[in-house]
């Protein structure tokens, strides 16, 4: 009897908790477009997706280790208020503006946010006035305090640059638009807030500065955050009409920079508006010079963790990342690839090799972007005088003897030639 005793289930209670599961609102919210990393992404490279000083938004503005950059934010808020007639007055109407935000501002995080409204509120005006400053400043809009640690500490810039672009460090468009337009100075800003972030941003993806941007281009692609306006402006230079391949045979990948050499065909530095751009046409793979820095992991770690996450976008930023990893296979094909300007970079050639080796593990790629482009390139390829070519040069030109072995041989035989030629005996 007593077994029986322990086994007894509490249907209420059951049908309570079943209750209760039900009326969770469970379902993501349609518009979210920020969102904590996955954890398969994450165990890969974690301090690629977590703050190092200062925190934007809610999923982090608790951590103790991030408080004191609050005070940089606070001094970058007085500069605001103090330039209104009516501090008092401004605070309140920047307050009350996000306010009206506030529902749509939280649908935009996907998870559950540990902050009451005025909490959440205060976190965003802080946060998005603090970074709308920061890109006046930058592009010379405000001036540059000489006391201020942000310009003044190269460390801090670094820091600063790395949190920025964290998808879980992001501040909604919408939220950084409202606040943009009411510490705008009368008359005397004619930059969008589109075009003073890009500009702040100019070299993250490569030495030679953009084109000049046109705002009206983005405006029609609706901006979700800092990380998603970077990724339109290396997605909407590409060609229209160009979209990911769906096709079953989507890993038909580009043999190394090394082979393709060996094989005819020829590298060459291009100037475009995206690193993206990448084409083959009559034999040149045309490749934009890619700068590579300290910024440069965790921007496309944020980025791909972007795509995997946010619903209908096309995996473009993995795509290229892949299609880089088959171009660089060994030392070799990044010593080529410098030695074409293909990449401008601020590391050693170890940690290139590696750098896109690792840098999409576990993201899904199910269209490939650049199938085409790989089609065209292995096609070529497999032409008779590309494997002839290649043959060659691997049987004999595969070591500095090897080559020496045919110079000396091409010379001999040519000794041979003249030799046969002259002590013949003259035609009559």
């Amino acid at each position: 009897m007593a077994e029986r005793d322990q086994i007894v289930v509490d249907v209420k209670l059951l049908g309570s908790s079943f209750e209760d599961m039900m009326a969770e609102p469970l379902a993501m919210a349609l518009n979210a477009s920020i969102f904590k990393t996955p954890k398969i992404l994450l165990r890969h490279n974690e301090s690629a997706y977590i703050p190092h000083a200062f925190s934007f938004g809610p999923f982090h503005c608790k951590n103790e280790q991030l408080k004191l950059t609050q005070r940089i934010k606070w001094k970058y808020m007085q500069g605001i208020l103090r330039r209104s007639p009516d501090p008092h007055l401004k605070w309140r109407e920047l307050v009350d503006a996000i306010a009206s935000l506030k529902d749509p501002a939280r649908q935009c995080y996907a998870g559950s946010i540990d902050l009451d409204d005025r909490e959440f509120i205060e976190v965003l005006v802080l946060d998005g006035c603090f970074i709308i400053e920061l890109f006046r400043k930058d592009c010379g809009i405000l001036p540059k305090e000489p006391d201020d640690p942000i310009f003044a500490m190269s460390c801090f810039l670094e820091y600063l640059n790395h949190d920025l672009i964290l998808l879980e460090n992001q501040i909604p468009w919408l939220v950084l638009e409202r606040l943009f337009s009411l510490t705008m100075a009368p008359d005397s800003e004619r930059k969008s807030l589109i075009m003073v972030t890009l500009e702040y941003f100019a070299n993250i993806f490569s030495s030679k500065k953009p084109d000049e941007t046109k705002p009206e281009q983005f405006e029609v692609r609706n901006v979700k955050h800092i990380l998603d306006l970077l990724r339109h402006s290396l997605v909407l230079p590409l060609e229209k009409g160009n979209k990911c391949s769906n096709r079953k045979r989507e890993w038909d990948i580009c043999p190394s920079a090394m082979t393709l050499q060996e094989s005819g065909i020829k590298l060459q530095r291009v100037n475009s508006a995206s690193i993206l751009d990448i084409k083959f046409r009559n034999g040149v793979l045309e490749i934009p010079p890619l700068l590579i820095q300290e910024t440069t992991e965790t921007l496309f770690r944020n980025l791909i963790s972007f795509e995997q996450c946010c619903p209908n976008y096309e995996p473009i930023v993995t795509s290229y990342a892949k299609l880089m990893d088959s171009l660089i296979d060994t030392n070799k094909d990044v010593k080529l690839l410098f030695e074409y300007h293909l990449i401008d970079n601020w590391l050693n050639i170890g940690d290139v090799t590696q750098f896109f080796k690792k840098l999409y593990y576990d993201a899904r790629v199910k269209n490939f972007y650049y199938l085409p482009v790989c089609q065209e390139v292995n096609l070529y390829c497999r032409r008779w005088r590309s494997r002839l070519r290649y043959a060659y040069t691997h049987r004999y030109c595969g070591s500095p003897w090897a080559i020496v072995s045919q110079v000396v041989g091409t010379i001999l035989l040519i000794l041979a030639f003249l030799q046969t030629l002259f002590s013949s005996p003259p035609f009559k």
